[in-house]
């Protein structure tokens, strides 16, 4: 009688976390028992592993939990835990397309939208220090840090949930060995390469054209040209003004270091959120000899080797314009 009411104390009685509220989590599949009951112990859901285990074998969970994110309840028992992970109740996830080379406050009003998260306490941490480290940044803001892509998000999610796994689909990208050996051998880092990939996300809507624009900038760069990117002044054109369908001749004078038509080499960080196909195009440029490129009207551009040549097809898009 006495073990029956010590393992009924022990594995019915609740267990509450240092939080006082519900506490959520994510199992990811192929998850282990073992991750998954020192994840419950490091979020203080639970104070003894070994009981969880106990719990977890004779209910038949130590290969059956489900995948999933889960809230959990403060307070809950052992049996009630394992109930759950068995049973399976991850929230319902939602479906987002954060669009390639999006500009930062876009895609705070875009997960304001899709996911009600807070626009303000977003843009608070992509500037927090604190938690910017805790990425493994060592950057002054998260912008061009978040890969931007079709993702599924669970509903509810927080701001710092979000920014942890966009940061964490980015750092797969230069993770990749392959990647790290591009960087070295033509001595860039990963700030560089975002900085570029944000210019040329930013320069066209065709993939296609991505590594030849790369390969433009890149020649100007190792001339000793100014960039004279448009994107960046766009940049620093909607700091002072709300709406930038263009720019104009005395946006070309603003004293700033991302105007790459006063300053000479790359702005001090990333204008938007690339893409991964920008940012291949800026690991893996064209090589050519091109140091232009205008519009051509149909949302691509014409390249030119030489200033006489631009002028031409410069003049050519504004004839078109005229024409329109």
């Amino acid at each position: 009688m006495f073990v029956f009411s010590f393992l009924a104390f022990t594995f019915y009685t609740p267990n509450y976390n240092k939080f006082g509220k519900p506490i959520t989590i994510s199992v990811e599949k192929g998850s282990t028992l073992n991750g998954v009951v020192n994840k419950l112990y490091d979020k203080t859901v639970i104070p003894s592993k070994t009981n969880m285990k106990i719990t977890s074998f004779f209910l038949g969970a130590d290969k059956n939990i489900k995948a999933g994110s889960y809230k959990i309840p403060d307070g809950i028992s052992y049996v009630s835990l394992v109930s759950l992970l068995l049973k399976g109740e991850p929230r319902k996830q939602i479906l987002v397309t954060i669009q390639e080379g999006i500009w930062q406050n876009d895609l705070a009003k875009l997960l304001k939208e899709e996911l009600n998260i807070d626009e303000k306490e977003f843009s608070r941490l992509c500037k927090d220090k604190k938690f910017i480290n805790s990425l493994g940044l060592d950057v002054a803001s998260l912008e061009g840090y978040l890969l931007p892509e079709t993702n599924y998000f669970y509903k509810g999610s927080s701001a710092k949930e979000v920014i942890q796994k966009l940061s964490i689909d980015m750092q797969k990208i230069f993770s990749d060995s392959q990647v790290k050996k591009v960087m070295e051998r033509r001595k860039l880092n990963q700030h560089q390469i975002l900085t570029m990939a944000s210019i040329i996300d930013g320069e066209s809507n065709m993939v296609s054209e991505f590594k030849r624009i790369s390969g433009v900038y890149y020649n100007r760069i190792n001339n000793g040209w100014k960039l004279q990117a448009d994107p960046t002044v766009q940049y620093v054109a909607r700091k002072k003004r709300k709406k930038v369908n263009k720019i104009y001749y005395k946006d070309l004078e603003i004293d700033s270091k991302y105007n790459t038509y006063k300053y000479y080499g790359l702005p001090p960080a990333p204008i938007n959120h690339p893409g991964k196909e920008a940012i291949m195009a800026s690991l893996y440029p064209e090589e050519h000899d091109y140091f232009y490129f205008v519009a051509d009207g149909n949302g691509g551009h014409n390249f030119s080797k030489s200033g006489k040549e631009h002028q031409q097809q410069v003049n050519r898009y504004r004839n078109w314009r005229r024409n329109r």
